[in-house]
C-alpha cells in the first residue's frame, strides 16, 4: 500500500499535472496538433535518443540479454494484438493502431522515474531501462512510424521515408560516439541537453491537447481491450519468459517492471502525425496510464516478493 501511495504521488500525479495543462491550452487556444507532433518526432525525440545513448554506460552482455528478452517480447505481443484486432473486427487502419498500442509501452518518461524509485537510482538498473528505452524508441521510429506510412504510400516509399527521419540517425550517433569514447563538445551537448529534456514535457502537453478534442464515448470496448493485453498479460508474459530463461535479481524485476509500462504517449504522436485514429490512439494512452497506478503498484509488489530485492 506504501508503495502504491509513492507511485501515486511521485509518478502519476506529475504525468497527469502536465497533462491537464496540455488539456487547458487547447481548449483555450485550439493550437494545430499536427504541428507539434512534427517538433517532437522531428526535433525533441532524436535529441532525447541521442544524449540517452551517448551518455550512459552499458554492459555488452546485458545490453544483448535484454534486446533478445523485448525482442521475444514484443513478437509475442505483436501476435496477440493482431489477432485480438481480427477478432474485434477492427478495420486495417484501425487495426494497425490498436496493435501499436500493446506492442509500443512508456519506457521513457514513464518507465524511467519508475525504476529510479524502485531501485534507489541503482546505476545497474537504470542502465537496464535505457535499454529498453532505445530500443522501444527505435522500434517506434522505425515499425511504428512504417506501418502508418504504409496504409497510405505503400511498403517501399515508407521504407525509403522512414530514413527521411533524424531518429535514425540520432541513435547512430549516439551509440557511435559512446562507443568509441569520443568527447562531444558543450557547444553540440549542452542545447541537445535543453531539447531531450523538454521532450518528456512536450510529449504529455500533446497528449492533454488530444485529450481536449477526443469524444470518450467511442471505441471504449477496444481501448479495454488493448488495457488488458498491455497492463495485465503483458507483465504475465514476461513473468512467463523470466521463468523460462532462468532470470533472476534485479535483472529479472527490471525486466519485470520495465513490462508493466502504459502504452507509449509517442504511439499517440505518430498517430497524430499521419492521422491515423489519433483520437482513438490518445484515448487508448490516457486510460492506459489512468489505470497503470494501479497494475504497476502490483507489478512492482510482485517483483520484490517473487525476486527479493
Amino acid at each position: 500500500m506504501i508503495e502504491f501511495f509513492f507511485i501515486l504521488k511521485d509518478i502519476i500525479l506529475p504525468v497527469f499535472i502536465i497533462i491537464v495543462f496540455g488539456f487547458i491550452i487547447q481548449t483555450k487556444f485550439k493550437l494545430d496538433l499536427q504541428t507539434i507532433a512534427r517538433l517532437n518526432i522531428y526535433i525533441f525525440v532524436p535529441a532525447f535518443i541521442f544524449v540517452k545513448l551517448y551518455s550512459t554506460k552499458i554492459s555488452g552482455s546485458i545490453f544483448v540479454s535484454v534486446i533478445l528478452f523485448m525482442l521475444l517480447f514484443v513478437f509475442i505481443l505483436y501476435i496477440i494484438g493482431i489477432f485480438t484486432a481480427h477478432a474485434l473486427k477492427l478495420d486495417k487502419m484501425k487495426g494497425v493502431t490498436f496493435t501499436n498500442s500493446v506492442i509500443f509501452f512508456n519506457s521513457g518518461n514513464f518507465g524511467v522515474p519508475v525504476n529510479d524509485l524502485v531501485f534507489k537510482s541503482d546505476p545497474f538498473a537504470m542502465s537496464i531501462q535505457v535499454i529498453v528505452l532505445m530500443f522501444q524508441n527505435i522500434f517506434l521510429f522505425s515499425y511504428g512510424v512504417f506501418s502508418l506510412q504504409s496504409l497510405d504510400t505503400g511498403k517501399l516509399k515508407a521504407l525509403f521515408a522512414y530514413f527521411k527521419m533524424p531518429v535514425m540517425y540520432a541513435m547512430l550517433a549516439g551509440v557511435l560516439l559512446n562507443w568509441f569514447e569520443v568527447t562531444v563538445t558543450d557547444v553540440i551537448m549542452v542545447p541537445m541537453t535543453y531539447l531531450a529534456d523538454g521532450m518528456i514535457a512536450l510529449a504529455l502537453l500533446m497528449l492533454g491537447m488530444q485529450v481536449s478534442e477526443m469524444k470518450l464515448t467511442k471505441g471504449l470496448g477496444t481501448v479495454y481491450a488493448s488495457l488488458v493485453i498491455r497492463l495485465i498479460a503483458g507483465p504475465l508474459i514476461a513473468l512467463g519468459m523470466i521463468y523460462l530463461f532462468g532470470i533472476s535479481g534485479i535483472l529479472a524485476q527490471a525486466l519485470l517492471i520495465a513490462s508493466a509500462m502504459p502504452t507509449s504517449v509517442n504511439s499517440a504522436v505518430i498517430a497524430q502525425e499521419y492521422r491515423n485514429h489519433p483520437e482513438y490512439a490518445a484515448q487508448i494512452v490516457l486510460f492506459s496510464t489512468l489505470f497503470s497506478a494501479i497494475t504497476v503498484s502490483l507489478v512492482i509488489y510482485s517483483g520484490r516478493v517473487l525476486f527479493g530485492y
